[in-house]
């Protein structure tokens, strides 16, 4: 973990000012995950990066505890809701596992483009899985390789990313763990750790952003 932090430590800041890529599926995935909210939900958000998201979730729910494992976005993100006013989001710096979070049952989880960079993606489902209340929802979107047949020329692309420049910039220290895996191995993953899938789609579509929407029906 604190490998993994000291890298999003050291870019938190340039992170924080770069424009979303693609604003139509962001905003499209923040109107569904809305949908699946209420005003009185207690909500945690893993993975938050410098906040945007749950500052612009939070108005709508209870209360969102934001978390994420690296100090310096969890501070960007405190400076954001200072200045825009927004009073019942709570920021911490801790992983999926860490003690910090134990303060549930939540409502909700959300991990929105995190899930590719755990070590121990069960491990971390069934931890979720514990920290939500029976009938609470584990919302997330996660890039997964291209479906195959969707365009040589661009899975060609990805895959050679992925598995010759993204180990040369590991070794160099300049990106952290990523493992990116096809969509029906990530949703296997998430209904083995005990929850029903009620909402699926691809957002955007390649290289699919899988967005899941997933209720706990056993622990």
């Amino acid at each position: 973990m604190q490998d993994t932090a000291k890298f999003w430590d050291g870019i938190a800041e340039k992170y924080a000012k770069s424009p979303i890529k693609d604003m139509d599926a962001y905003t499209y995935t923040l109107e569904r995950t809305r949908s699946h909210l209420s005003g009185k939900d207690r909500v945690l958000e893993l993975g938050c990066g410098s906040g945007s998201t749950a500052l612009l979730l939070a108005p709508g729910v209870g209360e969102i505890t934001a978390s994420d494992v690296s100090p310096g976005m969890i501070a960007v993100g405190q400076r954001k809701a200072g200045a825009e006013g927004v009073k019942n989001i709570r920021f911490v710096a801790a992983d999926v596992h860490d003690a910090a979070l134990d303060d549930g049952p939540y409502d909700a989880v959300l991990a929105f483009n995190m899930l590719h960079l755990l070590t121990d993606l069960p491990k971390a489902l069934d931890r979720v899985n514990h920290l939500l209340k029976p009938g609470g929802l584990f919302i997330s979107k996660t890039i997964c390789r291209p479906v195959a047949g969707s365009g040589w020329t661009r899975e060609r692309m990805f895959l050679t990313f992925m598995m010759g420049v993204l180990p040369l910039m590991q070794l160099v220290g300049k990106a952290p763990f990523v493992r990116i895996g096809h969509i029906a191995e990530l949703e296997a993953a998430v209904m083995k750790a005990g929850f029903e899938i009620i909402e699926t789609g691809n957002h955007p579509a390649q290289p699919p952003r899988r967005f899941i929407v997933a209720r706990k029906i056993r622990t």
